[in-house]
């Protein structure tokens, strides 16, 4: 195993942090313990940080909160933006080691969220302590840097609350992004690893309006469930849309219901669809290939497509696809550094879903990458994290900061 060439935050400090915020549970929606621990320490340790408060009035009436803050040098240079979530998914059955403490075992941390992605946050915090510990009275530019909730949630609803409000200049022009999820663990490549884009995707709802008749008469009736049927094997049938790094288009129904009245033909049925997009494709385009899939069906039950409902008017309800240019000057520093900690370069993938990221990536249109660690079993049970991998990515954003915020980085 080769061994990192610069160490600044130590294996120590990474454990120390990691396990705390591991012990803390915060499943999406229940994130207010979490946000309190991060918030003090950021600030204990030097870190400005305040509680950015939301509420959601449009589809979940749920109110949360993010961490965030920025130091601002005042003097000209790179703006960079620093993210993460601190919510988790719920915890999952067949768990064989200790779901909050911490566990270490062969070099992994168990935990639900030590991966995804507490260990990004982790590496975040620990890279910004430092940098501004030892260079807050000499750098250049501007370091922004949040923690969401409600990430793993059914709408991203702290992300989406980030950009409706503008915390810290978000929507202003940024130079570059790194999130620091698990981008080696999604993507199943070498560590480190970078990730240069992601696909998008939309959420819709297919409404089949037929006509209700005895089962015993059923020419009679309009059955809905039967015309959602050849409505599926419609969908079937468009054609995928390619991008040459983002792949296919994709879209799978997750979700078909109707009928259910005794004897009776169907008069009501709807396909509820997930569509991962590529570059090039918008919400119109979705709704005119479903549409003409739809009138190629030859079903008689009325119908309307219906997308999933937007938070706020900055956003369509759905995920924008994005790629960053493999020759911006940010992501070559990024390299750089990564191959001085890591002492080899960072391989590079492009992630087939969606998440936050694409808020930041595609709406805003920052050049954005995911950059973290490596474990496996995200989103499952004895969810587990390589320990040297968070200490890599830490020590890694840290020599970043470094060349960019200092004077050999400055931003002409």
């Amino acid at each position: 195993m080769y061994k990192p060439t610069y160490n600044n935050i130590s294996k120590e400090r990474v454990i120390q942090l990691l396990r705390a915020l591991v012990s803390i549970k915060s499943p999406y929606f229940h994130e207010h313990e979490i946000m309190e621990f991060t918030n003090s320490w950021l600030n204990e340790h030097g870190v400005p940080a305040k509680i950015h408060s939301y509420c959601d009035d449009v589809a979940t009436n749920f109110c949360g909160e993010n961490v965030c803050g920025c130091i601002d040098s005042g003097k000209p240079g790179h703006i960079i933006y620093l993210g993460g979530h601190l919510d988790t998914v719920n915890l999952c059955e067949g768990w064989t080691k200790p779901e909050y403490d911490g566990y270490i075992e062969d070099g992994y941390m168990y935990g639900l969220g030590s991966l995804d992605m507490k260990s990004g946050c982790c590496a975040i915090m620990l890279a910004l302590e430092k940098f501004i510990k030892n260079y807050k009275d000499t750098f250049t530019g501007k370091i922004i840097y949040q923690f969401a909730s409600d990430e793993e949630g059914p709408y991203g609803l702290g992300t989406v609350a980030l950009i409706k409000d503008n915390v810290d200049g978000l929507t202003d022009p940024i130079d570059f992004a790194i999130i620091a999820e698990p981008s080696a663990a999604f993507t199943e490549s070498v560590h480190p690893n970078i990730c240069l884009g992601a696909k998008g995707g939309y959420n819709y709802t297919i409404k089949l309006h037929g006509k209700a008749s005895h089962a015993a008469i059923p020419d009679l009736g309009i059955n809905a469930v039967d015309d959602a049927a050849e409505v599926i094997r419609r969908l079937r049938d468009i054609s995928p849309v390619i991008d040459e790094h983002l792949g296919k288009s994709l879209q799978c129904v997750i979700s078909v219901k109707g009928g259910g009245n005794a004897c009776s033909v169907p008069d009501y049925a709807e396909i509820e669809v997930f569509r991962h997009c590529v570059r090039g494709e918008s919400i119109n385009s979705i709704y005119n290939e479903v549409e003409k899939a739809i009138k190629q069906a030859g079903i008689k039950s009325k119908w309307e497509i219906v997308f999933r409902q937007a938070l706020s008017n900055e956003f369509d309800g759905g995920f924008v696809p994005f790629c960053t240019d493999p020759g911006n000057e940010c992501l070559k520093t990024l390299i750089a550094a990564t191959t001085k900690v890591c002492g080899r370069e960072p391989s590079f993938s492009y992630f087939q879903s969606i998440g936050d990221f694409n808020h930041i990536g595609g709406l805003l249109s920052i050049p954005t990458v995911l950059f973290g660690a490596d474990g496996d079993s995200f989103h499952s049970y004895d969810e587990r994290v390589k320990i040297q991998s968070v200490v890599e990515i830490s020590n890694s954003v840290l020599e970043f900061l470094k060349y960019i915020h200092l004077n050999n980085g400055r931003k002409k």
